[in-house]
């Protein structure tokens, strides 16, 4: 490589191979493409206006994949799109007087030029963005197919309601009860909304958890916990006084076994019963309303203090008679789950024991503890759950939990209560129909329209896309479709009365919860090409942050079954093989006045090994825990100034050689420069063996063994690599190459003293897999060695190297050497030798003929390839 530069230079060799990639259209994926199809897909970014090394690290471990499986010889999809629609987007538009549609364009094009210069190896011609036209229209398509299927419903519900913004909030926006942008104290309403019913697949999505190996197994778990089954027995308690306007009230319980326990009915705000007390109760209105400002989600009300409002109502006790219970309107009581109102057993759960103290409510255990003394045993500040034996409960006692289910169960079963039994069992699920209504512009329209005489009426797909109006206005809070006048009155395509279009559009979550189908066949006049869609799904490496474990993998799912039963695919699981990886961490800063303060505004001195910082100014600064990468706290790296200072590979294997991939990664200048340092390595090592691989060999009859211990480790390393790579292990596969490299430097003085065809072969073989290897990881430097290696190809377009099995098989052992049971040393000796070869060459060691000072050993005993045993 005479004529190549000393050092590598990304500035020059990135962007020419990327020109040369996309000119040759290189990642561009052929549906009909006979190798067996390999489908990656990394979750895809909402065009924020940059890219931040949580996306380079998660497209880098992506697009490894991606290329390690085209070198195998798969036909595989790796696109690229965006999820656009959303909220921030009409912020900026009231912040900074611009359309949501020019700021997000503008955004995705800021990113695309930045995701290119990483090289990612991304199929570009399927690019969209779920706020393109084509994509929303097919979107649209797909809604009025579901509603025909009986998979979209609406009602009634109850929302957080922004009153500053006048929108829906899901529950991860309201912060301390306040909007997250208004900073408004939030509502709960009841607003008539539209639903998917993916309840209906409570069950189904349940149950099939268990086949999705290839997840983690804490996501699999985070799954089944947020669909939630549970099997409990509902009750009927029949009121004893008071008028809540029913003879009865019914409660869901898991713990039937527990009802000799019960000290108090506890029933939610949102109940019809405590609505109906309050008409003639100001005070209880008021706690209602209370309860009501808490926020719907189910941590807000699990933390919040439990409180109750006592009401006139008590009702018989369902298994002690003649006693009663009151009945309390309470705040921790969810009206969607089960049925919206509980029994306390105050004994044997904490929330009911949290609300008897405060209330002064009787504490009986009837559940005993494995050992516990009946007579002894108490209640104090925290409740029983556990394992035990009823007592306190009549005919329960001495049975275990599950028995005294079946026993209460049967028993109420056999009662009546106004002509119908007084329990039935039944199962529930926590997971709740999904809430798709959003009360803003920019969004998904929801294709259908309101006519007094026809009611609810689909748009008629021959007049899809219901667009969104470009003359908008966002000086006015609160949803800008409905006081659009020409996009809200219509004509009803039915009667053609006069008519309301819906101004409500989709919760974004519906965008991201099929574009993995879309990308199949992205130009598709229907939402999915059925045939395309069952060709790649599921998507066989599926790559994103936990943060998303529950609600989008879920709709997902949900879509997935929903487009099988609407006809749009075959398959029901969208994601064979999940991968969660860690975050990008760094150190953060302050100034003495407390303030955050970026890395680059920071320099560092080393006195007496003590590391400091201070600012540019010279101001001192202190350094402060390792953090997640965030905007807020300025512990933020630009990826661009990496790719400018280092270039994108050096970026590309720092971030996936500092830890394991499912493990946060602290970023560091140490870090970086030991990546670059290593760019360099591989550059110079290739460019040294390609001038000894010039030289004209030396004919040698017999093969060197120096050479049979290169090709060794170069196969061996094959095999390693290759197991890694498809385990997903990148920093395992990273230490490999580094070992391989170091092989490598100690072999190429060898082979420039004694340039045989043997070892001139051994390091043509090595170095090329060297190279091959890194492809994957550093695509840009690999294909420039592979050049100066003269090679006609790309790299990228070579298949990748096989292990010979010859090679892996070890001639020799080293066995352990043992006398009178302590080790003494170890020998090397031909792999099935004869026990008479092992024993002489233990007895040869050094360390074992001192112990025997001439002596003949009493005993030895060799284990074949293991150990040798010396009994002195």
């Amino acid at each position: 490589m005479a004529n190549a530069p000393e050092r590598y230079n990304p500035r020059e060799q990135e962007p020419f191979w990327q020109k040369t990639w996309a000119e040759n259209q290189t990642f561009v994926t052929n549906n009909e493409d006979a190798r067996p199809p390999y489908y990656v897909l990394e979750m895809f970014p909402y065009p924020s206006g940059r890219i931040h090394m949580g996306h380079v690290r998660n497209y880098t471990m992506g697009d490894v994949v991606a290329r390690f499986q085209r070198a195998k010889g798969k036909n595989v999809l790796h696109p690229m799109g965006w999820d656009a629609f959303g909220m921030p987007a009409e912020n900026a538009a009231m912040a900074n007087k611009v359309h949501p549609r020019a700021w997000t364009y503008e955004n995705i094009a800021s990113m695309r030029k930045q995701l290119q210069s990483m090289g990612f190896s991304l199929d570009w011609s399927r690019e969209f963005a779920t706020c393109d036209e084509d994509y929303y229209h097919r979107q649209q398509m797909l809604f009025i197919d579901f509603l025909a299927a009986g998979l979209v419903t609406r009602k009634t519900s109850k929302v957080n309601w922004d009153p500053v913004d006048q929108t829906v909030l899901a529950n991860e926006q309201v912060i301390d009860g306040r909007g997250w942008r208004s900073g408004a104290l939030v509502e709960q309403r009841e607003l008539t909304q539209w639903f998917f019913k993916i309840s209906d697949y409570a069950e189904e999505l349940l149950s099939a958890i268990d086949g999705l190996n290839d997840w983690p197994d804490k996501v699999r778990l985070m799954q089944r916990n947020w669909i939630g089954r549970s099997e409990g027995l509902r009750v009927l308690f029949e009121f004893a006084s008071g008028d809540a306007g029913a003879k009865s009230v019914e409660v869901f319980t898991t713990r039937p076994d527990t009802l000799f326990g019960a000290s108090f009915v506890a029933l939610s705000p949102d109940h019809p019963i405590a609505a109906h007390l309050a008409e003639d109760d100001p005070a209880l209105a008021e706690f209602i309303a209370e309860c009501r400002r808490m926020g719907t989600s189910a941590e807000a009300i699990e933390t919040a203090e439990k409180k109750g409002y006592l009401t006139p109502l008590t009702v018989k006790h369902p298994v002690i008679d003649g006693a009663t219970l009151p009945v309390y309107v309470a705040n921790f009581v969810l009206m969607d789950y089960g049925t919206g109102a509980i029994f306390g057993c105050p004994a044997h759960d904490q929330r009911d024991l949290d609300f008897a103290r405060k209330y002064d409510l009787p504490v009986i255990p009837v559940v005993l503890p494995p050992e516990g003394d009946a007579d002894e045993f108490a209640i104090g500040t925290e409740a029983y759950t556990g394992p035990g034996v009823a007592f306190n409960s009549s005919f329960l006692d001495g049975m275990d939990v599950e028995a005294a289910k079946a026993a209460i169960a049967e028993y109420l079963e056999t009662k009546k209560i106004d002509g119908k039994p007084q329990a039935a069992r039944q199962v529930n699920f926590r997971l709740r129909d999904w809430g798709i209504s959003r009360q803003r512009y920019w969004g998904c329209p929801i294709p259908v329209i309101h006519c007094d005489t026809c009611g609810i009426v689909p748009v008629p797909k021959d007049q899809l896309p219901v667009r969104l109006p470009e003359d908008v206005e966002f000086d006015t809070p609160g949803n800008p479709l409905d006081r659009h006048p020409r996009f809200k009155h219509v004509d009803c395509p039915t009667c053609g009365s006069k008519a309301r279009r819906e101004t409500d559009t989709m919760d974004t979550f519906v965008d991201s919860s099929w574009y993995f189908a879309r990308f199949t066949a992205p130009h598709a006049e229907t939402p999915t090409i059925p045939e395309m869609a069952d060709k790649w799904l599921p998507v066989d490496q599926y790559i994103g942050g936990i943060e998303h474990a529950i609600l989008h993998l879920l709709y997902s799912r949900f879509f997935a079954r929903a487009m099988q039963k609407t006809g749009h695919m075959e398959v029901t699981e969208p994601f064979k093989g999940l991968f969660t990886q860690g975050m990008v961490t760094h150190e953060t800063y302050r100034d003495a006045d407390g303030n955050w303060v970026a890395p680059a505004d920071i320099v560092f001195d080393t006195i007496n090994g003590d590391r400091t910082a201070r600012s540019a100014t010279g101001e001192p600064v202190s350094i402060g825990s390792v953090e997640k990468m965030s905007k807020s706290k300025k512990n933020v790296v630009d990826p661009d100034d990496m790719i400018a200072a280092y270039g994108a590979d050096t970026a590309r294997w720092f971030v996936l050689s500092d830890s394991p991939p499912e493990r946060d990664v602290q970023w560091t200048e140490a870090g970086i420069e030991g990546a670059w340092r290593f760019v360099q390595r591989v550059y110079k090592l290739v460019s040294e063996a390609s001038d000894i691989l010039a030289l004209d060999p030396l004919t040698v009859e017999a093969e060197d063994p120096r050479s049979i211990d290169m090709l060794k480790i170069a196969h061996r390393t094959t095999a390693q690599i290759d197991t890694d790579l498809a385990g997903l292990r990148f920093n395992r596969a990273v230490a490999q190459i580094y070992e391989l490299a170091n092989a490598i430097q100690k072999f190429m003085p060898v082979v420039a003293q004694a340039p045989s065809m043997a070892n001139l072969g051994a390091l043509r073989v090595a170095i090329e897999r060297l190279v091959q290897f890194t492809a994957p990881m550093m695509p840009h430097l690999a294909e420039t060695c592979w050049r100066f290696l003269a090679h006609d190809t790309m790299v990228c377009d070579t298949p990748w190297p096989a292990a010979d099995e010859s090679y892996l098989v070890d001639d020799t052992v080293v066995l352990a050497v043992q006398v009178n049971g302590k080790r003494r040393g170890e020998i090397e000796i031909p792999k099935d030798a004869p026990n008479a070869q092992a024993e002489a060459a233990a007895l040869s060691l050094e360390a074992v003929a001192r112990i025997l000072e001439g002596n003949a050993p009493r005993k030895v005993i060799v284990v074949p390839n293991r150990i040798v045993n010396i009994v002195a």
